[in-house]
C-alpha cells in the first residue's frame, strides 16, 4: 500500500526543477545508505559457516542468475506484440535481480523448510547480485542499462559497492546497535526505497509514462510475470527434486530460488537506468507485490502439508505401538496352575 501510495503522489506532486535535484541527492544518499546497512547486517562468518551446504547454494545461484535470465532472454519474443521494448528492458531487469533475505527466511519458515539453508541462501544471493547484477545488465541490456562507461562504473562503486564495504567493515563495532533498534531502522529501510520509488516516478512523469504504458499493456505485463513466476516455482520444486534434496531443503529452495528483491532491485535500477528507472522498475514492483501474495498461499499450503504428514506419522507409530499382545491361554475357572518348584541350594537338597 504505501508503494501504490507513493506512485500516486508521484503521480499528482512529482518533483520538478530544484526539488527533483532535491530528491535526486536524496534518493542517492538513501541508496548508499541501504547497501550500508545491508553490509552492517550481514554477517560473514554466518554466510561461510553455510558453505557446507553448498549444493543447496548454487542450486538457488543457479535459478537466480541463469535459469531467471534465460527466461527472461526468452521473453523477448513478446516483442512487440506483448509488450513494449521499455517495458520487456524492465522484464530483463527483473530477472537479472538478486533474491530476497527477509521474504524467503519468513516463508520457508512457515512451510517448514531449512531455514538456516534460506538465510545462508539470500545472503549469497545478496552479495553475487552487488557484482553479478550490474554485469550481466550491462551485458544483457547494453545501452539500455547505461552501458559500462566509465561514469557508470563509478556510481556502481561509490553507490552500491563502497557503502556495502564499509558496512561489513563496520560490522563489529556496529552490528549490537543495528540490533537494538532493528524497528527503527526496518523504517528507514522501507522510507529510502520510497524515496527511491518517488524520485524514479516524477522523473517518469515528467517523461510521460503514462503515455507510453496503456491498460492492456499492463495487463499484458501482469500475464508474463504470472507466467515467468509458475514456471520458476515449478522449475525450483521440481528441480530440486530431481538433484536429490530432502523436503526441507526444496522448500527453502523453492522459496529463494523463485523471488526477486524489491529491496535490492529498485536502487540498482536508480543507479543503472537513470532517467529511465521508472519504467524499468514497474514490472520488478508488480512481480514483488504478485510474488508475495502466491508464496504466502503457497507456504501456508506446504504447511498444511507437513502438518497432515508428521500426523500420519503419529498414527502409524501409535499403530506400531498398540500391537496386540501375543495371546495368553485362558484357563478354566478353579484351576490352580501348576508351580515348578524353586531351584535349592545343593546344600539345602543334601540336607
Amino acid at each position: 500500500m504505501a508503494l501504490l501510495g507513493t506512485v500516486g503522489v508521484a503521480a499528482l506532486l512529482p518533483a520538478r526543477g530544484a526539488g527533483a535535484d532535491v530528491a535526486d541527492a536524496g534518493a542517492t544518499g538513501a541508496v548508499a545508505l541501504l547497501f550500508f546497512l545491508y553490509g552492517a547486517r550481514l554477517s560473514a562468518r554466518e554466510a561461510l559457516d553455510g558453505l557446507r551446504h553448498w549444493r543447496l547454494h548454487l542450486t538457488v545461484l543457479g535459478c537466480t542468475f541463469l535459469l531467471f535470465p534465460l527466461l527472461g532472454l526468452a521473453a523477448r519474443g513478446l516483442v512487440p506484440t506483448l509488450l513494449t521494448p521499455p517495458l520487456y528492458a524492465g522484464l530483463l531487469f527483473l530477472c537479472l535481480v538478486p533474491s530476497t533475505v527477509q521474504s524467503s527466511i519468513a516463508f520457508t519458515s512457515i512451510a517448514r523448510g531449512n531455514v538456516p539453508a534460506a538465510i545462508c541462501a539470500g545472503s549469497f544471493s545478496s552479495l553475487a547480485g552487488i557484482v553479478l547484477t550490474p554485469l550481466l545488465a550491462a551485458a544483457l541490456l547494453g545501452a539500455d542499462a547505461g552501458g559500462f562507461s566509465p561514469g557508470s562504473l563509478a556510481e556502481i562503486v561509490l553507490q552500491l559497492l563502497l557503502p556495502f564495504l564499509l558496512g561489513q567493515v563496520l560490522r563489529r563495532w556496529i552490528a549490537a546497535f543495528l540490533a537494538r533498534h532493528k524497528k527503527v531502522l526496518g523504517l528507514v529501510d522501507r522510507g529510502s526505497i520510497l524515496l527511491v520509488v518517488y524520485t524514479a516516478f516524477s522523473a517518469g512523469m515528467a517523461a510521460g509514462i503514462w503515455h507510453q504504458v496503456s491498460l492492456p499493456r499492463l495487463g499484458a505485463l501482469l500475464l508474463v510475470e504470472a507466467v515467468l513466476l509458475a514456471v520458476m516455482l515449478l522449475a525450483s520444486w521440481y528441480g530440486a527434486g530431481r538433484l536429490g534434496f530432502d523436503r526441507a531443503d526444496r522448500i527453502a529452495i523453492q522459496f529463494a530460488g523463485s523471488k526477486k528483491s524489491l529491496a535490492a532491485g529498485l536502487p540498482m535500477a536508480s543507479v543503472l537506468f537513470g532517467a529511465q528507472a521508472s519504467l524499468a522498475v514497474l514490472p520488478l514492483m508488480l512481480f514483488h507485490q504478485m510474488q508475495l501474495m502466491v508464496c504466502a498461499a503457497l507456504a501456508r499450503h506446504r504447511a498444511r502439508d507437513a502438518d497432515r504428514d508428521r500426523d500420519r506419522d503419529a498414527d502409524r507409530d501409535r499403530d506400531r505401538g498398540s500391537a496386540p499382545a501375543p495371546a495368553v491361554p485362558q484357563r478354566a475357572p478353579g484351576h490352580v496352575a501348576e508351580v515348578s518348584p524353586a531351584p535349592q541350594h545343593p546344600a539345602a537338597r543334601a540336607r
